[in-house]
């Protein structure tokens, strides 16, 4: 009985150091399921980097404090191009949405680069963004303008352009 008792407190032990160390460990790139088609549930630190694939396109991309930017990459990871690959990113707490930037078609492997201009972050220090595929489900089409800044506060669903 002393032995399972012994083995048990060396068990717990350990358990407990493991989930301290992990408390501790900085999470710099953050890889999730969105809990639907739209939207990523994490909300990210602006130090951190959502790498995450979705309908075949790879994300990567962060926040460049220097530009003032998101930036990062798309990938096609597919064996078939993907049409009309666009990327938004959402700001927390404002609702501020930038981009979509301009759809583009993605051959197998292709990899272009995204940039997202932040504009002015305010009270924002979380984040999120999501890669979309294929043609807009909503009325009044992308929206996407070349060489335009992000969306506002209070604007809905790919009513503001992008740039990549």
């Amino acid at each position: 009985m002393k032995r399972n008792v012994g083995t048990l407190t060396l068990l717990v032990v350990i358990l407990m150091a493991a989930a301290i160390g992990c408390e501790r460990a900085p999470q710099q790139i953050i890889s999730t399921m969105p809990t639907s088609d739209e939207e990523s549930a994490v909300q990210l630190a602006l130090d951190e980097t959502y790498d995450y694939k979705r309908n075949g396109a790879h994300l990567v991309i962060s926040y460049d404090v220097v530009t003032n930017s998101f930036t990062g990459t798309v990938e096609n990871t597919t064996s078939a191009t993907l049409t009309q690959v666009r990327v938004e990113v959402h700001l927390f707490p404002s609702g501020v949405e930038l981009g979509p930037t301009t759809p583009e078609d993605l051959a197998p492997g292709d990899k272009i680069t995204i940039t997202l201009m932040a504009g002015i972050l305010a009270a924002d220090t979380r984040w999120t963004a999501h890669p979309e595929v294929g043609p807009s489900s909503r009325s009044g089409g992308e929206g996407a303008t070349e060489g335009t800044e992000g969306g506002g506060e209070g604007s809905g669903e790919h009513s503001q352009g992008g740039h990549n």
